[in-house]
């Protein structure tokens, strides 16, 4: 089964598999490491944020559920971003460098690029909100399962 126009059918396939999505995550973060806006957010960044965001996104885009099985799943992501007060303007410019990221490390695929482009719109709208409640905060039921990306957007 494909997607859109012949392409692989998921979006892990399409942008080429977690090995890709490293290489994206790695290339956002040294350009957000150095950013004066976002670099106090990834104040306690560490290496391993690069390979859990790629384990995560890989699981997003219908991958392997490493995230979930090995990281703690949708609960542990959104609790991570709890008492880090996003602010808009940076939730934008974090926006802009990932769209950077995206055009110069995934596939010359505009159709690829754009539904890489709006999942991460779509989530960094979640962690702004959910950033604005105090660190430890019980974030209540679990939000449910990763939630998955594809050609059409969240399923």
């Amino acid at each position: 089964m494909s997607g859109p126009d012949g392409r692989p059918e998921t979006l892990h396939e399409a942008v080429g598999g977690t090995h890709a999505l490293r290489r994206l995550s790695n290339t956002f973060y040294e350009a957000v490491l150095t950013d004066p806006l976002l670099a106090p957010v990834f104040a306690d960044f560490t290496p391993t944020h690069i390979e859990h965001v790629a384990v995560w996104l890989a699981e997003v885009f219908d991958g392997p559920a490493d995230f979930t099985a090995a990281l703690g799943g949708h609960q542990r992501l959104l609790r991570v971003h709890l008492g880090l007060s996003i602010t808009e303007e940076q939730r934008l410019r974090w926006m802009e460098l990932m769209t950077e990221a995206v055009a110069k490390e995934l596939p010359d695929d505009d159709v690829l690029r754009r539904q890489v482009v709006e999942y991460f719109d779509w989530g960094t709208k979640i962690a702004r909100e959910v950033s604005a409640a105090p660190a430890g905060t019980n974030l209540g039921d679990p939000p449910g399962p990763t939630p998955r990306w594809g050609w059409n957007g969240v399923r």
